[in-house]
């Protein structure tokens, strides 16, 4: 089976419209998280991760009318365009293109405003993307609730190994709306403050909008240290249709799967990039499934307290970090940890670390409907 490996990527978010500012941000425990007392979502106040509309605007002015495009829209063209500005000999005929997202442009359920009724269809953000750029091939769409964004690289990889192409962009991007707060809101699901994943003293988790998108391929960069996706594997624990597993099952499974493709055990494991919500019960049934795969003494971090909970987009940009935190020898802070606040012991990383060895590294991610992911990154080209 051919390896996926991470090229190029870009990520838009309220940290920055770079990754590298993202990354500077995630280094110093900036968060872009901010508490919003009016808001156009809810009549309460809440805490979430917004990205400047403004700025975005202007932004975005540099590559197309914004006018003709919604914020979601926006946010997910210049991510693309910051990957094919690093790669200006890609061939968009044989390229493929992998499109993540769990909302779309639903926000437009409450005023279309000048545009028409098939953007709200999640095969339309595909192909908007597609004609913007030229892309030959037609989009693939991936919406399976929270995961979707490292589901999108997984399928990716299996496409690749299908020989449908042998590069594709991947592209997240979810941004909040009504219909997705007041969603989350009826399950006492927010937080009004800054959430505090795998806290004791955690009331729930902040949503946050964001784009990211990566240049993958069967091919290492020649001469380089290069980070493949060499294990993965998605379980539903078929529990309730937003409440996970109560053992962890779906989770543990996903983790001893994509262990198993990796050809290694647990012990090669040097971090973890967790899905952390903040919520009661994710937390819990998170931490029971890395406890369970003895993974309990490895430093582990959630980036929620950051970006909130960016849906769609969240996976994809986690697992863009997980390549960086490898490339750079780092492991970034999980922002606003207290106490221990799950049932199992964990290791939650609550300061910076650099010079550490990150060989391997697993992602886990899950949502509603009971489904889960499991990816592990593997460092090539470098020894120590």
């Amino acid at each position: 089976m051919k390896k996926l490996y991470l090229h190029d990527d870009c990520i838009i978010s309220p940290l920055g419209f770079t990754t590298s500012k993202n990354l500077e941000n995630l280094r110093s425990g900036t968060t872009g998280l901010q508490k919003l007392n009016k808001n156009d979502f809810l009549d309460t106040p809440i805490c979430a991760g917004i990205v400047n509309s403004e700025i975005l605007t202007e932004t975005f002015a540099e590559i197309g009318n914004p006018q003709d495009f919604t914020k979601l829209e926006q946010m997910m063209l210049l991510a693309v365009q910051g990957v094919l500005d690093k790669n200006p000999e890609l061939d968009l005929d044989k390229t493929g293109l992998i499109i993540s997202t769990t909302k779309g442009n639903v926000h437009l359920l409450d005023d279309l405003a000048d545009f028409k009724k098939e953007r709200l269809f999640l095969s339309n953000l595909g192909n908007i993307v597609k004609d913007f750029f030229g892309f030959k091939l037609k989009p693939i769409v991936v919406s399976n609730a929270c995961i979707s964004g490292g589901l999108a690289l997984a399928v990716a990889k299996k496409m690749i190994n299908a020989g449908k192409f042998s590069e594709a962009i991947v592209v997240g991007g979810d941004m909040l709306s009504k219909f997705v707060v007041s969603g989350f809101n009826s399950f006492q699901a927010l937080s009004e403050n800054d959430c505090k994943p795998f806290s004791k003293d955690r009331t729930g988790i902040n949503l946050g909008e964001a784009a990211a998108a990566i240049l993958v391929s069967d091919l290492p960069k020649k001469n380089s240290v290069n980070i493949s996706l060499v294990g993965d594997a998605s379980a539903n624990d078929a529990n309730h249709i937003s409440g996970p597993s109560r053992t962890g099952e779906g989770l543990y499974k996903s983790i001893q799967n994509s262990l198993k493709e990796a050809q290694i055990s647990s012990e090669a494991i040097k971090a973890i990039s967790t899905h952390g919500t903040a919520t009661l019960y994710n937390d819990e049934m998170e931490a029971i499934a890395i406890s369970r795969s003895e993974l309990g003494e490895i430093p582990l971090h959630s980036v929620k307290g950051y970006y909130g909970h960016t849906l769609g987009a969240s996976a994809l940009i986690e697992a863009i970090l997980c390549k960086h935190m490898m490339l750079n020898r780092e492991i970034y802070p999980s922002l606003n940890f207290t106490e221990n606040g799950v049932s199992a012991k964990i290791n939650v990383v609550t300061a910076y670390q650099k010079s550490i060895n990150l060989d391997y590294v697993l992602k886990t991610a899950s949502g509603f409907g009971g489904c889960n992911l499991a990816m592990i990154f593997k460092k090539e080209g470098e020894n120590g």
